[in-house]
């Protein structure tokens, strides 16, 4: 199963996926302020500007300046992939970390290493096909790869 990316949950990337649900049930054309969800979200308004740098600079939302500015989607939730919101949460700067370093001074034995490596392998593979709309719109518990996770391991 190696070669795969692995997926890491983070709590940038829990963040930054619920600040992108809100975004998408906002969504009416009209650009939503970063203040507004960070209100609604309860989540630090300096945080959610490093977030959306990386969203932004992956594609995911547009941003705009001045007077009723803020962010919109910049393409229809239903082709923005959970997997790819996560990606995007860790491309800022602050977020940015040394997996030289991590990888080097891991705690377990190398088969602990390779099960926690396949999990992440097989959350990314899901999470690629779970898009933000399902998301917004409660469609996991019928969802065709969530069913099909608890068919392969449940």
């Amino acid at each position: 199963m190696s070669g795969h990316k692995k997926l890491k949950l983070t709590t940038r990337g829990r963040y930054a996926v619920m600040a992108m649900v809100e975004l998408a049930q906002k969504e009416g054309g009209t650009p939503v302020p970063l203040v507004e969800i960070a209100e609604s979200g309860q989540i630090s308004l300096s945080y959610l500007e490093q977030l959306f740098a990386g969203l932004r600079r992956n594609g995911l939302v547009k941003s705009y300046r001045g007077p009723g500015g803020g962010y919109i989607l910049a393409k229809p939730a239903s082709t923005i992939k959970i997997a790819d919101i996560l990606d995007s949460a860790e491309d800022c700067v602050p977020a940015k970390r040394n997996t030289k370093a991590k990888n080097s001074n891991h705690t377990g034995n190398k088969q602990t290493h390779a099960l926690w490596g396949s999990i992440g392998e097989i959350l990314y593979i899901s999470m690629k096909q779970i898009s933000l709309d399902d998301v917004n719109n409660d469609r996991l518990d019928n969802h065709p790869m969530v069913n099909k996770l608890f068919e392969t391991f449940g």
